[in-house]
């Protein structure tokens, strides 16, 4: 889709955004999107750009060290601060005043903490296959690990063991758990696969601040837990994962029962990228959900969709 692309500063380097769908529909509020990783790219959120279709502007960028951001060599910079503030200053240059906030995985992560602030002009907020608590994500990703087959399980061990992580033979063992609960397809879109080839060549910040994989976690994120603080967030919420997904059902009822009135939704068949895996079924809740929040009918319900199965 067309879109409008641009750098904002920030801390003296240039964040990269960019801007799909010209303007709002009347009574429509556009919609800001959130990148995982940490130190991933906008790339896998493409399929998303198809919200511009429902009278929103869907408006993406690359976190700094990210994408076609800046890629600064100062590590001191990767913390969580730096990049709530960063969203912070993204929404003032583009004058969102009032919008909806998307987050997926570390992106869900970084809503919540922006949440914490307690900012005006955000309407709603989406929550999407995001944890609370890193121990509880490591915790159910153990789980879902001892699920895998026992040559893959003695793979990653030894190497995790050893500190041998970088070894492709590890990298294939995670492909394969990642395959069950990362992304589903087949064959993963071209848009996916262009994120996970910048946290191949340039993972300085998921290794600074996650460690070497989605369940190896041994960077400062591995304490980092706000589940006592979600009653502190009183902005509209729909916390929605996958069937599948390694942020597991357990994960979404910590956060959709923490965040007052949050409603719940697993996504069937879907995993962590159910976003890619079936867009059009996906961006119908989503669209839903921000329909109501705008109609100013928004109200804690057991379900986000008709014919979705609802977690608790």
């Amino acid at each position: 889709m067309k879109g409008a692309d641009g750098y904002i500063p920030f801390r003296g380097f240039q964040t990269w955004y960019r801007v799909v769908g010209e303007r709002e529909h009347e009574g429509k509020l556009p919609l800001l999107l959130l990148h995982g990783g940490p130190g991933a790219t906008h790339d896998y959120l493409e399929s998303l750009e198809g919200m511009a279709e429902t009278g929103r502007r869907a408006i993406f960028y690359d976190q700094l060290g990210c994408g076609k951001s800046d890629l600064p060599d100062d590590t001191s910079l990767w913390t969580v601060e730096t990049f709530v503030e960063e969203l912070g200053v993204v929404r003032e240059a583009l004058g969102l005043d009032r919008l909806h906030i998307f987050g997926n995985s570390w992106g869900g992560m970084l809503a919540m903490e922006y949440a914490l602030t307690q900012p005006e002009g955000v309407a709603s907020m989406i929550v999407a296959s995001s944890p609370s608590s890193i121990p509880q994500w490591v915790a159910e990703a153990n789980r879902l690990r001892a699920d895998l087959p026992e040559d893959v399980q003695e793979t990653l061990n030894r190497h995790e063991a050893a500190g041998t992580t970088s070894d492709p033979e590890y990298e294939e063992a995670c492909l394969v758990f990642y395959k069950r609960h990362v992304c589903r397809l087949p064959e993963w879109p071209d848009y996916v696969l262009r994120s996970f080839q910048f946290l191949d060549e340039h993972g300085v910040v998921y290794q600074t601040m996650n460690g070497p994989s989605e369940f190896h976690i041994t960077g400062p994120l591995k304490d980092w837990d706000i589940t006592d603080r979600l009653g502190e967030i009183r902005i509209p919420t729909l916390v929605i994962s996958g069937e599948f997904d390694e942020a597991t059902p357990a994960i979404n009822r910590t956060v959709s029962e923490g965040i007052p009135g949050a409603e719940s939704v697993i996504y069937p068949g879907g995993s962590h990228m159910a976003h890619a895996e079936d867009p059009e079924g996906y961006m119908r809740v989503l669209d839903g959900f921000l329909t109501r929040v705008e109609d100013r009918a928004w109200k804690p319900v057991e379900t986000a969709a008709a014919g979705i199965p609802e977690s608790r």
